[in-house]
């Protein structure tokens, strides 16, 4: 037993020490370089009359604010208030917590190149062709009309300008970034510590000889409800992969853990309507479904 502890606590000291270290470079490298983003002329892509440019500008939007599920809410709010198309919004909302840059950099860490790659490429395209349905079957019609303090993220001017200012901000954004996380890496690396040093893997092997058919969509169901930040997600993840359980259900899990949670869930029900909210569960469960089956076809 002792001996299980110890390994436990080598492995989560070990996995901590690489993901915040990897952490703390891509976010202060993301921090420095949004300065130089032009957030005004992306706002005017997305209100584009070109329905595929503004959807393209929403998911991109999504892909340079790191935001974890609960926190799209604000910036989501005020885009409807700007009269941001709601094809262009509902893309945001899908996009914004599964495609964070330095997550998808801890993602190439864990799990490999080409794991990462197909992910970015699979969100980034169903959480278009999402927003695109949703704004053609009408559901416009079920938002609400609220308004929420928040603003579209401007292109800091001075910080632009003045590179030892912009390296000093960028220095002070990294670590208050990594104080508002530091709780949920650990957490998820202390867990995938234990997954990796203390689960039976006759358990987990269990789990790899069911038929993945069914294994992936439960998943999927079990991961929507629940508010797992993907910084807690992935060293998860990589837990259960070490121990042999499949890429595809452990993406479905990790796509519908971060992709909904409650908390959001409940925030979204005083912005849309019962029939919005419903919509938005399915859609979340359907990208995380087809996208574990899609791990498993080409068999990563």
């Amino acid at each position: 037993m002792s001996d299980t502890i110890v390994k436990v606590l080598l492995e989560f000291l070990s996995l901590s020490k690489n993901l915040l270290v990897l952490f703390v470079g891509i976010s202060f490298f993301l921090n420095f370089i949004q300065a130089y983003i032009p957030f005004n002329k992306l706002e005017n892509w997305m209100k584009s009359k070109n329905p595929l440019l503004g959807n393209l500008a929403g998911a991109v939007l999504g892909f340079v604010t790191p935001f974890c599920s609960c926190s799209t809410i604000p910036l989501l709010v005020t885009m409807i208030n700007r009269n941001v198309p709601f094809q262009t919004v509902m893309t945001y909302l899908f996009s914004s917590p599964l495609l964070d840059p330095w997550i998808l950099g801890l993602m190439a860490y864990i799990y490999g190149i080409k794991v990462t790659i197909l992910y970015t490429i699979t969100t980034f395209i169903f959480s278009m062709i999402i927003g695109w349905y949703l704004d053609k079957r009408n559901y416009q019609e079920h938002v609400k009309k609220v308004i929420v303090k928040g603003n579209i993220p401007e292109q800091d001017t001075a910080r632009r300008k003045d590179l030892v200012l912009n390296l000093k901000l960028s220095i002070k954004e990294m670590w208050e970034l990594v104080r508002s996380v530091l709780v949920y890496i650990l957490i998820g690396a202390f867990i995938g510590a234990i997954i990796k040093e203390a689960v039976p893997t006759t358990f987990l092997n269990f789990i790899s000889n069911q038929n993945q058919w069914w294994v992936i969509p439960l998943a999927a169901i079990i991961g929507v409800p629940l508010y797992i930040r993907l910084s807690t997600m992935l060293p998860i993840a990589q837990g259960l992969l070490v121990n042999g359980f499949p890429v595809a259900p452990t993406m479905a899990l990790l796509i519908g853990g971060a992709g909904a949670s409650l908390p959001e869930i409940i925030m979204l029900k005083s912005i849309f309507s019962k029939k919005l909210v419903s919509a938005f569960i399915v859609s979340v469960f359907l990208m995380a479904t087809f996208s574990g089956y899609l791990f498993l076809l080409i068999e990563i």
